[in-house]
This record gives C-alpha cells, sequence and structure tokens, in this order.
C-alpha cells in the first residue's frame, strides 16, 4: 500500500473529530484502565511482594503479585498489585532476564538485528532494549536474549482500553480514546506498517512531525481496515473518552512503548 495515499486517506479521517469539543463524561473506573491506584495505607498483604522488589528480585515479586490478585481478588489494593503486575511485565521484557516468551540466539555470519527481528516476528527496538545495545553493530558468537512469543492486542470500547496480550494473557493494558458515536469499527484486523513520527496529511496542508498542530502524536501503527490506526496524541485530557473519528489514541509515552514491542502483523481485535 502506496505510505502517502495511506496517510492522506487514512491518518487525516482520524483527525476529524480534534475540531469539536466534547463534553467529558464520568465514568466507572474499569479494573485494567484507571491511571491513579487506590488511596490508603498499603495492607501487610503486599509485604512479601514489597519486599521481593526491593531486593530487586522482579520475577519473585511478579509471581507475588499475580498471586494475590488470584488469591484474594477482592481487596482494596487488587488495582495496585495489577499495576505492578503490569509494570514489572515491562520491566522484564526490557530487561536481560531470560523470562518465558523469551529465547537465546547465537548471532551467526551474516545475521542483522533486522534479520533476527524479522526471523523472530520481533522488534529491532526490543531486541536493543532487552539487551542493551546502545547500536546495530552486533557480532557472532554474542548470546542475545530474543521475545519469541507471539503479541496480539484487544480493544474494548465499552471501556476505552486496549490490551497488549500475550497466551491469551494480559501483559499490559493502556487507557486509550475511541471514536465519537461508538465510531470506531469493530472487527479483527491486523498492523500493516510502522510509522515514527508521522506527519499528517490534512486537507490541503501537510503538518510535519512535532507541529503542535499535528495532532496524530509520536507514532503511527496502520491497521488493514483503510484509515484507522493507532497514533499518539496532542489532546492526553481526551483518553479514556469516545474523541475521535475513529481511530485509536493513545498517551505519546505508551504508544511510543507498545511501538517499540509491536511489529508489522499483529492481530488487532476490536470489540465493543
Amino acid at each position: 500500500m502506496d505510505k502517502k495515499r495511506l496517510i492522506v486517506g487514512g491518518i487525516a479521517v482520524c483527525a476529524v473529530a480534534a475540531f469539536f469539543v466534547l463534553k467529558t463524561v464520568s465514568r466507572t473506573c474499569p479494573l485494567l484502565s484507571c491511571s491513579r491506584a487506590p488511596a490508603g495505607p498499603v495492607s501487610a498483604e503486599s509485604a512479601a511482594a514489597r519486599d521481593l522488589e526491593s531486593r530487586n528480585d522482579l520475577p519473585g515479586a511478579r509471581r507475588e503479585y499475580q498471586r494475590l490478585i488470584n488469591e484474594i481478588p477482592n481487596s482494596r489494593e487488587v488495582l495496585l498489585w495489577q499495576q505492578k503486575v503490569e509494570a514489572l511485565n515491562m520491566a522484564l521484557l526490557f530487561s536481560r532476564e531470560m523470562i518465558p516468551g523469551s529465547s537465546e540466539y547465537v548471532i551467526k555470519a551474516g545475521d542483522s538485528l533486522e534479520k533476527i527481528a524479522r526471523e523472530h516476528k520481533t522488534t529491532v527496538e526490543l531486541i536493543k532494549k532487552s539487551n542493551e545495545l546502545s547500536g546495530d553493530n552486533i557480532f557472532p558468537g554474542t548470546r542475545l536474549k530474543v521475545w519469541t512469543t507471539p503479541f496480539n492486542i484487544v480493544v474494548d470500547k465499552s471501556q476505552n482500553i486496549l490490551l497488549l496480550k500475550t497466551n491469551d494473557t494480559d501483559f499490559k493494558s493502556y487507557t486509550v480514546a475511541t471514536g465519537v458515536n461508538n465510531s470506531t469499527p469493530v472487527g479483527t484486523f491486523t498492523i500493516i506498517e510502522k510509522i515514527p513520527n508521522p506527519p499528517w496529511y490534512k486537507p490541503g496542508a501537510v503538518i510535519p512531525a512535532g507541529s503542535p498542530e499535528n495532532i496524530l502524536g509520536t507514532r503511527w501503527l496502520g491497521l488493514s481496515k483503510q484509515g484507522y490506526g493507532i497514533h499518539g496524541t496532542t489532546d492526553p485530557k481526551s483518553l479514556g473518552t469516545q474523541a475521535t473519528a475513529g481511530c485509536i489514541r493513545m498517551a505519546n509515552r505508551d504508544v511510543e512503548e507498545l511501538y517499540s514491542v509491536i511489529p508489522v502483523g499483529v492481530e488487532v481485535a476490536i470489540v465493543d
């Protein structure tokens, strides 16, 4: 698909809602979509998990927080524990720690980061982050941690959340904005392209990346549904609401994180 055609005919569609002032509607805080933990003192139930965290035993801390969620699901701290699990998931993913879902790869002559990422259906960014690589140079015989388990995405329009999943397990959740008047399409799609710092081709003008008028934020993940994608925003206050013309809008820091771990071809299911 021609990239400029997609941006002109697709990304511009997502921008229409930016010109409307939407009334903010208060809503119940769903378990995985709120960014603020419950107030109040932390109970003794999580003492073991916090101790493991303090000793930098991240796998152990994650297991303990998950145990608490499973065994005490009605605790007032369950949201905090879920946030801890998700933060530890990402910390471990980006670390050199070998965890379920990753494997060790020994670099061979003729390899490149692009080739390794393509063969394992991951991203160069993730390989570099999880191996603390500052550049693209690699050397035969070096051992790399490579993520080998496919990710998929579920967008729940009813709660305005995006779930990054692996093996049918929630790995990380993000608060997003979806389409006003339920305009985000429902169905199963795929990521067909990734564009860092996308320009916005609005009717009659090209708004460059970095301009305060470019509402697409810092990343674009184009869907197989032409005209729709996942992107950043210059209006973070709209997150958690129906505010777009159909695209899925994320905080820039969140879409950058997602972009770094999601390769082209990942499945995206959008549900009511």
